[in-house]
């Protein structure tokens, strides 16, 4: 998929070694590490998308004035480059995350970056830091991000942006590796209300639950889970994750999406290969109540989150200003390490994919 934009190459004159590279490749830290280019792509309403690079990695020069630091119009999106056996880069479902982020733009009055502009720059970066893909377990994570770059202190949509990608390898999102995560349910904190930015991936609504995610870190939680802003009652999703459950009776559920909740690409393809195992999966809501109460019945078996970064990742406990339960025996539920499995494996083209969801790039 190409575009009709034409790129323009300035190589770094510096890359980092391969031996040094070698050093950085071996277990990452999550979004410590960065490859040795970035690709930049430039907007106006004078002259549209321009002005397209890959270039080497590199601090910006911005305006204290620029729109994005007074106003905060930036929207952002996660996706992974894997490894095959075979040697070859695939990414997962692409054309998922250029719709999301047009979306994305849509809800902060940006302008939409073109679905085939938006996978050609992936790629690009992909193919020319291609020897800062891991192989085995790891993955090369690829962070687009838009932002407006106008300097001006009236309360508008801006008129000049920058989209931009960079590039990380990345291992494990939580420390320690797979294992089940404990979760603080915050009633103080909302994440999103109805009319508001919740189902846009935008810097902002990360920044506002980050108080969130110190609170559940001073209960000894990994995770904050957030419900909903009216009733304080449903639940909606973790800091950055979607969240499932999974019954005694074999069926499956995760909040259904209305505006508050991200509509994670992990989420959908989760729902997809649940339905292809011949799982009831229902998108329904589930309070907080609710959960406690089957957890402790036994009637809920397993709750895991899921994410770009953290793929899937079981739920084992759960802590509130109302008391703790513990879900299953607080360890990895099978269900989910299944469809981890399950996932992982048509990610990196080590199973059949009869979605179509794996694109192959190099």
């Amino acid at each position: 998929m190409t575009s009709k934009l034409e790129f323009t190459y300035h190589r770094s004159a510096v890359p980092v070694p391969p031996t040094d590279r070698a050093r950085m490749l071996d277990a990452p830290q999550f979004g410590k590490v960065f490859t040795d280019h970035m690709v930049t792509i430039r907007y106006s309403t004078q002259m549209g998308w321009h002005d397209a690079r890959v270039e080497p990695r590199a601090p910006l020069t911005m305006d204290l004035a620029s729109v994005v630091l007074n106003y905060a119009q930036e929207i952002f999106e996660g996706l992974k480059a894997y490894k095959s056996a075979d040697g070859g880069v695939s990414l997962f479902r692409p054309l998922e995350n250029a719709r999301r982020f047009q979306r994305s733009a849509q809800r902060l009055a940006m302008p939409e970056l073109p679905e085939e502009l938006f996978v050609e720059a992936v790629t690009r970066l992909v193919d020319i830091d291609r020897a800062w893909v891991p192989e085995g377990a790891g993955s090369l994570y690829l962070r687009p991000v838009m932002f407006a770059t106008e300097a001006f202190l009236g309360v508008k949509p801006a008129s000049e942006y920058l989209f931009a990608v960079i590039a990380s390898p990345v291992g494990s999102y939580f420390s320690g590796g797979s294992r089940a995560i404990s979760v603080w349910a915050t009633k103080t904190y909302a994440r999103a209300a109805i009319g508001g930015t919740g189902a846009a991936k935008c810097g902002g609504n990360y920044a506002a639950g980050l108080v969130a995610q110190v609170e559940a870190q001073q209960q000894g939680c990994d995770q904050v889970v957030f419900l909903d802003a009216a009733e304080r009652r449903w639940v909606e999703e973790l800091g950055g994750m979607n969240i499932f459950f999974v019954f005694a009776d074999g069926s499956m559920s995760t909040p259904p999406l209305g505006g508050t909740i991200l509509p994670g690409v992990t989420r959908a393809s989760l729902l997809e290969l649940g339905r292809r195992r011949g799982m009831a999966v229902r998108e329904e809501p589930y309070s907080f109540e609710q959960w406690r109460s089957d957890a402790i019945t036994g009637k809920l078996q397993e709750a895991f989150a899921c994410g770009t970064a953290a793929v899937v990742t079981s739920i084992g406990a759960v802590r509130s200003a109302d008391g703790d339960f513990t879900i299953g025996d607080g360890g990895e539920g099978p269900i989910a390490v299944s469809l981890r499995d399950e996932l992982v494996g048509l990610q990196r083209g080590e199973t059949e994919d009869p979605f179509g969801w794996r694109q192959r790039i190099l």
